[in-house]
Formats: C-alpha cells, sequence, structure tokens
C-alpha cells in the first residue's frame, strides 16, 4: 500500500469522520476533522485520526513553553508534537500559543496556531483527543481583527477568516500574549501572497507523482478522439502564438472551407474576439456544438457578411439537417440591454435557416448574491423551521435548474434533432463553458469516466479560457471584487446532480467532486491558476507548478463509483426543480448534524474490490462454459479420401 492509500485510510478511520471530503490527512483536506457522534452520551465528540496517535501528554518543559507567547522564526522546520505536518515545499512562519478555537459545535478549544506559506493549522491541548483545525490559506476570503484592546470577556479578542468553502472561522487571543498582531500579518502575507508581491504556494510546492497531469489534454489527440479533421472541418493553428484571440487556445477545430481571413474577420465582430469553434462532434449525425461569444451587433444592427457566412459554414457542415440552432445563455432582457454596450445577439433575419432561444441564465453579479444568501443558511447553524423556505430564498436551486435545462436542450437538439447548436453568453467563458461542458458529459460517455472528466475541465473551461483568476481571486484581498462568482462551482453542482440521477453512470464518485473544488480555492496546484492558457504559458505554470490531475490520478481508487456500469448512450435528465436538491454533502459538510456518521469511504473501496472479484468470476464463469460446450461438442466424421481411377 503506498504512502498516499495509507494517508487517505488514516484520513478516513473509524475513529473520525474528517470535513474534508477530499484529501489524504496530510495535507489536502481544508479540513476541520471533527468526530462521530457519541453512542453513549448522545452528544457530539470531536477527534482527529492523524492526532490521536500523537496523544494528549505534554512534559513540564513543553506547558513551560507553551504559556510563552512566541512566533517561530519563518521557515522553522516542524519539530514539535504540535507542530503542523508539512508538504514538500511548505515551511511554518509563525506560531502562537495559548490561541482559543471558537467551534459553533463543539465550543471553545484552547491550542497551538500554526501558519505556513500553505495553510492555517490548530491543535487543541485541552481535550482527551485532539481537536485538530487545517485550512489552506487559498480558501480564505479575507481576514480581520475583532476586538481592540477595550475588549472585556473570555475571547472577545482575536481574529476572524472568511473562507470560500461556506465557513468562517474564529480564533480569540490574549491580549497580554501580544500574538494577534503577528498572526494576522502572517495570514494577510500568505492568504494573499501577491497582493504582498510574494509567490502562491503553488510555485514552492515540490511534491511529485507518477503520473505527468499536465499531459491530461493532447488538444490534437482530443479532436482525432471525435473524428477531426474530416471532410467538413479542420484543425487550425492559427492562433498558436494567441495574436487572433489571447482567451482561446492556441488549437481549434473549424470548418474545412473558412480561410485565415474569414477568422479575421469573424473575430472582429465578436466580443473579445472569441469566434465559433468547435467544442464537440456526433460520431453519427456530424451534428456539432460551437461556442463563441455574443456578437458587436450594437445598436444599430451592424452586420458582418463574413461572420453570417462562417455561420452557414456551420450549418452546412452538418448533412443531416439545414437548420442551426443559436442558444443564447442570458434572459432576452439582458441580451436587449447589452446592444447599449456595442453588443447583442444574431438576428434571425441576417442568420438565415438559424433559429435563437434564450437560456434565461442569470449574470454573475446575481449568482453570487445567491450563493452569499445560501452560505447564510447553511453556516454556522441551520434554523429547521425556515430551512425549506430559506432554500427557496436563495435561489441557488432554480439557478441549477435553468443551467441544467439549458444543456439539456442543447444535447436534446444534437442527439435527437441531429440540428448543430451554436452556444454563446456574453463574453462566452462563463455561462458558455457551463453549458457546453454539461451537454458534452449528457452526450459523450468519455467524459463520464474519471480521466474523461478532467479532458473536459482542461478542454472547456481551462482552454477556453474562463477567468479562474477573476471569479475566484486566487492569492489576492480584493474580496469584494465585482469579478468574483460561483460560476464553476455551480457546473460542479449541475455535475452532481447527474450523478444522483443517474447513479451508474458515472466512474467518479463524490469525493472527486469535492476534491477539486477543494483545490480549486488551495493553491497548492497549477491547475486552476490564471485567466488563460496564454497567461499560464507566460508564467511556466507546467513546469513551475504540480498538476492537480497528477495527485489525483495517483491515488485513483479512492474516487471511484463502485456502482460505475459503463454504458454508451445519451443521458436525457429532466430539467425539473422536483428532481434537483442541494448538495449538503458539500454546502452543509462543516455541520456534523448534517454530515453522513457513517465512515463510507473504507466501505466504498471493499465495494470496489467486490466488484472486481465478482467481475472476475463472471470471466471465469464464462471461459469455464466455453470450455466445457468444446468438450462436449460431437467429434464430425473424419472423410474418406477421395478414390482417384
Amino acid at each position: 500500500m503506498d504512502r498516499k492509500t495509507v494517508d487517505f485510510e488514516a484520513s478516513r478511520s473509524k475513529d473520525a469522520s474528517s470535513d474534508s471530503l477530499g484529501s489524504d490527512s496530510k495535507s489536502s483536506s481544508l479540513n476541520s476533522k471533527l468526530g462521530q457522534e457519541s453512542a453513549s452520551s448522545g452528544k457530539v465528540s470531536y477527534t482527529s485520526a492523524s492526532t490521536t496517535s500523537i496523544g494528549n501528554m505534554m512534559t513540564a518543559a513543553d506547558k513551560l513553553r507553551s504559556k510563552q507567547p512566541s512566533i517561530v522564526e519563518p521557515g522553522q522546520p516542524a519539530s514539535r508534537p504540535d507542530d503542523p505536518p508539512l508538504l514538500p515545499g511548505e515551511k511554518v512562519m509563525g506560531v502562537a500559543r495559548e490561541v482559543t478555537y471558537l467551534c459553533p459545535y463543539s465550543g471553545p478549544a484552547r491550542g497551538v496556531l500554526s501558519v505556513t506559506n500553505y495553510k492555517l493549522h490548530f491543535r487543541s491541548m485541552d481535550r482527551d483527543t485532539p481537536y485538530v483545525v487545517e485550512v489552506p490559506l487559498g480558501v480564505v476570503s479575507r481576514v480581520e481583527k475583532v476586538g481592540g484592546q477595550s475588549s472585556r470577556g473570555e475571547n472577545s479578542y482575536g481574529i476572524e477568516l472568511f473562507c470560500k468553502d461556506m465557513r468562517n472561522l474564529r480564533f480569540g487571543h490574549k491580549q497580554e500574549n501580544h500574538s494577534r498582531r503577528n498572526v494576522f500579518e502572517k495570514l494577510q502575507q500568505y492568504a494573499f501572497p501577491l497582493s504582498h508581491k510574494l509567490p502562491l504556494f503553488a510555485f514552492d510546492y515540490s511534491e511529485t507523482f507518477p503520473e505527468n497531469g499536465w499531459n491530461a489534454l493532447e488538444p490534437i489527440a482530443e479532436f482525432k478522439r471525435m473524428g477531426v479533421p474530416n471532410d467538413m472541418w479542420k484543425i487550425t493553428k492559427i492562433n498558436e502564438h494567441y495574436e487572433i484571440c489571447d482567451s482561446y487556445p492556441a488549437v481549434w477545430a473549424i470548418p474545412a472551407a473558412a480561410t485565415d481571413d474569414d477568422v479575421r474577420a469573424v473575430a472582429g465582430f465578436r466580443s473579445r474576439a472569441r469566434i465559433p469553434v468547435l467544442s464537440w462532434i456526433h460520431p453519427e449525425s456530424q451534428a456539432t456544438i460551437c461556442r463563441c461569444s455574443q456578437p458587436l451587433v450594437g445598436v444599430g444592427g451592424k452586420r458582418c457578411r463574413e461572420d453570417e457566412r462562417y455561420i452557414q459554414l456551420i450549418m452546412d457542415a452538418n448533412a443531416q439537417s439545414h437548420k442551426l440552432y443559436i442558444m443564447d445563455a442570458r434572459p432576452s432582457a439582458n441580451a436587449i440591454a447589452n446592444k447599449a454596450k456595442g453588443g447583442g445577439y444574431e438576428s434571425e433575419d441576417a442568420y438565415q435557416n438559424a433559429e435563437l432561444v434564450f437560456l434565461d441564465i442569470h449574470n454573475i453579479h446575481v449568482m453570487r448574491e445567491s450563493l452569499r444568501k445560501l452560505k447564510e443558511l447553511c453556516f454556522p447553524n441551520i434554523e429547521e423551521s425556515r430551512w425549506l423556505s430559506g432554500i427557496e430564498a436563495t435561489y441557488w436551486l432554480k439557478h441549477i435548474k435553468y443551467i441544467l435545462a439549458g444543456a439539456c436542450r442543447i444535447a436534446n437538439r444534437v442527439e435527437t434533432h441531429k440540428t448543430s447548436v451554436l452556444v454563446h453568453c456574453s463574453d462566452g467563458w462563463d455561462r458558455t463553458a457551463q453549458l457546453t461542458a454539461l451537454a458534452m458529459l449528457l452526450l459523450d460517455p468519455y467524459y463520464r469516466t474519471i480521466k474523461g472528466f478532467e479532458v473536459l475541465i482542461e478542454k472547456e473551461w481551462l482552454s477556453f479560457g474562463h477567468k479562474f483568476q477573476q471569479r475566484i481571486g486566487h492569492g489576492d484581498d480584493h474580496h469584494s471584487d465585482a469579478d468574483r462568482s460561483p460560476v464553476f462551482l455551480q457546473f460542479m453542482d449541475c455535475v452532481w446532480q447527474l450523478t444522483q440521477m443517474f447513479p451508474n453512470a458515472f466512474q467518479f464518485n463524490e469525493t472527486f467532486l469535492i476534491t477539486i473544488l477543494d483545490h480549486l480555492y488551495s493553491c497548492r496546484f497549477g491547475t486552476f491558476l490564471y485567466n488563460s492558457d496564454r497567461e499560464r504559458v507566460q508564467e511556466n505554470v507546467k513546469q513551475r507548478t504540480v498538476s492537480l490531475w497528477s495527485y489525483i490520478n495517483s491515488s485513483i481508487d479512492n474516487y471511484r463509483n463502485p456502482l460505475y456500469l459503463p454504458r454508451p448512450g445519451v443521458l436525457e435528465p429532466v430539467g425539473s426543480i422536483r428532481l434537483i436538491s442541494l448538495w449538503k454533502g458539500l454546502y452543509c459538510r462543516w455541520n456534523p448534524g448534517m454530515r453522513p456518521q457513517d465512515p463510507i469511504y473504507q466501505r466504498i473501496r471493499e465495494l470496489l474490490v467486490l466488484k472486481e472479484q465478482l467481475e472476475k468470476q463472471v470471466d471465469e464463469c464464462k471461459q469455464e462454459q466455453k470450455a466445457r460446450v468444446s468438450r462436449n461438442m460431437p467429434t464430425p466424421p473424419r472423410l474418406a479420401s477421395p478414390v482417384h481411377s
């Protein structure tokens, strides 16, 4: 059993139920490790699998040192029992003792607070079983001081952290220790390194894995898997140096009849030069999903002959249909309003045989406010009397429903109507990515495997320039920036909804999805850094950081769904609010009263082994039956040699 497996098993032991569903005990957790409910007392007892073996005994010297306020020198190696476990490249930057973690569920716990260049680590010293909180600093949205010199009352003076993963953490400091200022400064520095001209942790992290996850997507190979190039579609490297569109990938698939001059003219008529290019093609009907940004028609209703001809080429590439659906993700009112800013939508008069459909998905600002309301509802406490009405008031599930329903409409047009679809929103890097990726997930079983889903994220989100840096805010302290929005989170929520509707159709489990979301924020890996492929190439991200897929694929069994049955064909979900539920395993996971108490991860591993054994038995039975049939077959009579006269 390798080290990763051992760590994973430790963090999932029967003595503890970890808050983080995504990683090994050494690191990747976003963990506030909360334990199981005690059957004897009916109260919640909190344990940590990664610390129970350490014990809770302190020597007299340890006790004496713990009473003295101290900040460890930056880079000091971990040498004490209460020091945090460190990743390769991780260093302890500061330690404060006699700090109280104010847990909203189990009450205050006093212990040692450590800040590294990657995480905040708290370990209690006043409990028989140590209580551990571990938070990668990339998860922190803002840090605030609580109370002042005149504050009275226990724990009224301290620090509060507001996190991107639905929780807030509060730590009380003793005023006489003078530790708060030092901890606050270290948190500001390493939670927001870019704002302090420091590197993100991904550039210091140096762990190695057997597989190089940066090879997950090979664009040419992925096009060939889909049957491109062919008579109607060609691969072009016109954007190899990102000169046509700086937010698009270097390699595109475009209609075979389109010229380089056509491409440049269309780029001038589309917002951010994001022209219509191929995302997916149906292996039989050749119906396609293409993506782009809005046309720059403006108030005056400008037209572009090259753009109209180019759209006609996309339509003509599908011999099964003489029609094209243009799926505009926005509400129609928003699309009309964009005309005043120089944008707009395609006129059905200008684009012959194209039908324009608005999908009514709201913009990033509406989604950000919806998530804020959901966070208030889920953390720290849940009011039973207004739980359902509170969820409804957030509109979160309604937004999920509209995104999922839009993807279903796209998939239906391609599969059932055999008609090509062009998808866009305003700039084509938020709602467009949600819709194309989900539609492809419904249409193509390959993307429902672990490796295929990694390719889907690399292709539709990363290479096509979803602005992860702006939407998440990696490493900067602009927490109130209007560009923040949970666009990728909504996509992952929709994927989870599909796994609930089709539990046998996906090779991956919930842990896989939550691990990806945890490291979306953590800044441990380079995968989600920056806003585009061009920026990642400029910063040498592939050479200087580790890919998240390297980490996941090195312990892939942790993320397998034991119920998975590979099957061809299309998924046809019903985009109805009746079938959509709140993802409690993600949004409510910090609340021990809402989290499943059973240690299910070991059971999943056991089921995978059992499934493998049963499949082997089936194969052996088939072989045995085949051998028995061949033994029981009568021997054909030997023919006499012909007699030649």
